[in-house]
């Protein structure tokens, strides 16, 4: 029996793409889809009768008037079909769905459209509104997706997204905005660099990242949530509250941050949080010491089987090339890379005959070396 049509508004935006993607080639799905900016797209009227699930991935701003239109597009043709979306905000597109005959369940993946074929690794937060008939396919998708679900409610999850995203994205914009202004003294990003701390570098990874990509996604995430103001608020004024006492320097007020935000906060993390979050730290400080080092190879595998890299392996092995570290990575394109590090003292004739024997065999593709 074939599986349901997959509709998706909002298929030519980045997540709509890798959600199509997904449908076809993990679920084996057909899938239509319609967005303005692609001319060849389904007509919205098309789409929504045909469609068995209907998907929105569309800005945040947009969803909830995109929602209604389809609502009033269905004209109750939708009853017995199922409505998702991907939206960051939950609430307010749950709540516009409702507003329709369909199942309805919002879903919000932790993460921009990873390069990786499913969300393996990564969370989805899954708020069920309204799920009966279509409860067994909805399993089997999250399944597919295989991510880390967490249920919750629309509003419980836009509480806590003004946390996970609203606060933590502004205190690295605000991070960003002090690096500017300081840059007159201390020069930009790059001559901050080499001064770096494990810490450092973490949040200038996120700086990063935040500014590397749709700098309306970030915006959205800020005004699109209703809770966000409030978090943004309480952020400043503990700021503001250290950088007072900071000022009035003396025992008094010293004494008055350590109880604060010393004391206080580590009594309401816990001690198994605390544990937890150090020892992640520290795998996150030897990731990037790892990938610091001086001498590495990058190196794609094409044959992707078992015991391939078994295989690369005991290439370094025969011509006693001593490893310090290996991390795989994957491209835009889905290849599994290699990073292989190497002991600055290591043989560089040895490496060279183990890389020629490399390429000669096609064990494997050099990408890099450094």
């Amino acid at each position: 029996m074939p599986g349901p049509l997959i509709g998706i508004v909002g298929s030519a935006g980045a997540y709509g793409r890798w959600l199509q993607q997904f449908f076809r080639n993990r679920m084996a799905l057909e899938v239509i889809g319609h967005d303005p900016a692609d001319p060849s797209s389904t007509d919205e009227a098309d789409l929504v009768r045909r469609a068995d699930v209907l998907l929105f991935s569309a800005p945040i701003r947009a969803t909830v008037s995109l929602i209604e239109r389809y609502v009033d597009l269905a004209g109750g043709g939708e009853s017995g079909k199922l409505w998702l979306d991907v939206t960051s905000i939950k609430a307010a597109p749950v709540a516009a769905m409702l507003r329709s005959r369909a199942e309805v369940v919002g879903l919000h993946p932790m993460t921009a459209p990873p390069k990786s074929p499913t969300l393996k690794g990564r969370v989805m937060v899954v708020c069920e509104a309204r799920l009966d008939r279509w409860r067994p396919w909805l399993t089997a998708l999250l399944e597919a997706l295989d991510a880390e679900c967490v249920e919750a409610t629309p509003e419980q999850h836009d509480r806590v997204m003004a946390l996970v995203q609203a606060m933590v994205h502004a205190t690295h914009l605000a991070q960003a905005g002090v690096l500017r202004g300081q840059a007159d003294r201390v020069g930009d990003l790059a001559s901050v660099m080499p001064f770096r701390s494990a810490s450092f570098e973490m949040d200038a990874a996120i700086i990063a990242r935040i500014l590397s990509l749709n700098p309306a996604i970030y915006e959205d995430i800020q005004f699109g949530n209703p809770h966000a103001s409030e978090v943004l608020r309480a952020l400043g004024q503990q700021v503001a509250r250290m950088a007072a006492l900071v000022e009035e320097g003396g025992d008094a007020a010293r004494e008055a941050f350590r109880n604060e935000f010393l004391h206080d906060n580590r009594e309401a993390v816990g001690a198994a949080a605390l544990a937890e979050g150090n020892y992640h730290y520290e795998r996150i400080g030897y990731l990037l010491a790892d990938l610091s080092v001086d001498k590495a190879l990058s190196v794609h595998l094409p044959q992707d089987r078992p015991g391939s890299l078994r295989s690369l392996l005991h290439v370094f092995e025969r011509h006693d090339v001593s490893l310090s570290s290996i991390h795989s990575s994957r491209t835009p394109e889905g290849d599994v890379h290699f990073r292989i590090g190497f002991d600055t003292g290591i043989d560089a004739e040895a490496l060279q005959r183990a890389v020629a024997e490399i390429a000669e065999t096609g064990i494997g593709r050099i990408v890099s070396s450094a």
